[in-house]
C-alpha cells in the first residue's frame, strides 16, 4: 500500500521561533525553507501529489505584521515557483478563496497555473486562505448554480483524496483543513514543530503508513 498523495498541515512556526527567543516572522521563514526541502523530498520519493496548509482563514485572526509577513512568503515562493517549475518538473496549484490576495499575488497564482497545464508528474498544491467549511460552502454553491457533480466544484476537483494526513507541532486535530477530502486519509501525528521536519520523518510517517489496514468501511 503506497501512499500517492500526501496532505501536511503545517503547524508549530511561532512556537518553534519562541523556544528559541526569535520573532513569530523567523520561524514562518524557517518553515517555508522546510517547505521547500519536503516537497523536493516528496518528489524524489516519488509521491503524486502534496497538499500543505499553508494560510487559512482563521489565520487573518492573527496580528497584521505576521499576516503579512506570511503572504509575503507566499508571494516569494510564487515568484521562485515560477523561475523553477518547469526545469525541477514541478506542477502547483494553489487552493482557496483567492479574492482577498493582493493582486501582485493572484498575477503570480495565474502564471504558476498557465505552466502547470504545460507540465506532468508531481503536484503540490498550496492552500492559501482557504478553510474546508468555506471551501464546502463554495461548492455546494457552485454545484446548485451550474448542476456539476458537487466534488466537480470542490477546489481539489480531478485530484484524489490524500491517502496520508501528517500534523507536526503537537495538536492532534484537522483545524478545518480538507475536511471533505479527508473523510477515509490516515493521520499521523508528532511533536516536532513543522521548521525540524526532515525528510526521515516524512519517511518514517509513510512507512508506519504502510502497516496499515484501511478498510474504508469493510470488513
Amino acid at each position: 500500500m503506497a501512499v500517492k498523495h500526501l496532505a501536511i498541515i503545517m503547524d508549530g512556526n511561532g512556537r518553534w521561533a519562541k523556544a528559541r527567543g526569535l520573532p513569530r516572522v523567523a520561524g514562518h521563514k524557517q518553515g517555508a525553507e522546510t517547505f521547500r526541502e519536503i516537497a523536493y523530498h516528496c518528489r524524489d520519493a516519488g509521491l503524486e501529489y502534496l497538499t500543505v496548509y499553508a494560510f487559512s482563514t482563521e489565520n487573518w485572526k492573527r496580528g497584521e505584521f505576521e499576516v503579512g509577513a506570511i503572504l509575503r512568503l507566499l508571494e516569494d515562493y510564487l515568484e521562485e515557483a515560477i523561475e523553477k517549475m518547469v526545469r525541477e518538473g514541478i506542477r502547483l496549484k494553489v487552493i482557496g478563496d483567492l479574492a482577498p490576495l493582493s493582486e501582485r499575488a493572484k498575477a503570480l497564482i495565474a502564471k504558476t497555473e498557465e505552466l502547470s497545464s504545460k507540465l506532468s508528474g508531481f503536484q503540490v498544491n498550496l492552500c492559501v486562505n482557504y478553510g474546508g467549511r468555506n471551501e464546502i460552502i463554495r461548492a455546494a454553491r457552485l454545484s446548485a448554480e451550474s448542476g456539476k457533480a458537487f466534488e466537480d466544484c470542490l477546489d481539489t476537483a480531478g485530484i484524489p483524496d490524500p491517502d496520508l494526513l501528517i500534523r507536526p507541532g503537537g495538536e492532534k486535530r484537522l483545524s478545518n483543513f480538507l475536511l471533505w477530502q479527508c473523510a477515509y486519509t490516515e493521520l499521523s501525528f508528532t511533536d516536532k514543530f513543522w521548521p525540524d521536519i526532515t525528510g526521515a520523518d516524512i519517511d518514517a510517517a509513510i512507512k508506519e503508513f504502510c502497516c496499515r489496514s484501511r478498510r474504508f468501511g469493510g470488513i
